[in-house]
């Protein structure tokens, strides 16, 4: 019997759906209670804290991306900065630039990171930083985050 396979960006995209259905994070700010990532509300900051999606996405930013686009997107020689390009990208397209990879102006290549794991089952938290940073909610410097609260913390406070 014949196994099914997925191209890389369908099972990019059932790993993004799967991320959206069990993003809930809790703290002591009730926004942040009940703050889940969307592609239009993709990051929570309150108080120069952000949500713990998006201080991951920073985390997964500075551990593959940064080498080729710079320290908090701001580019480099090899390739562009990503501030302009988020403001534009919506979240599927930026899917589609992860997963496929891209060739771009003065032959610049994106690769796929279709099988990077350790980028793809975290683009909604990559995502959610890169968008935070170009619409300027985050600075250059590592985020602070909210405190961890355990889930049976969380459910006895609801």
């Amino acid at each position: 019997m014949r196994s099914a396979r997925l191209s890389p960006l369908k099972a990019a995209g059932l790993v993004a759906l799967a991320s959206l259905t069990g993003a809930v994070s809790a703290t002591e700010s009730k926004g942040y209670l009940s703050f889940q990532f969307s592609p239009e509300t993709p990051y929570y900051v309150e108080d120069g804290k952000v949500d713990f999606g998006t201080y991951n996405g920073f985390r997964r930013y500075h551990s593959e991306c940064h080498v080729c686009h710079g320290p908090a997107g701001m580019g480099s020689s090899y390739a562009p900065a990503l501030m302009k390009s988020m403001q534009v990208l919506d979240f599927d397209q930026f899917v589609e630039v992860v997963v496929r990879g891209r060739k771009g102006l003065n032959q610049q290549v994106m690769p796929s990171f279709a099988s990077n794991m350790n980028v793809l089952p975290h683009m909604n938290d990559i995502y959610a930083y890169l968008k935070a940073r170009s619409d300027g909610v985050v600075g250059v410097a590592r985020p602070d985050k909210f405190p961890k609260v355990r889930k049976d913390a969380q459910a006895s406070a609801n």
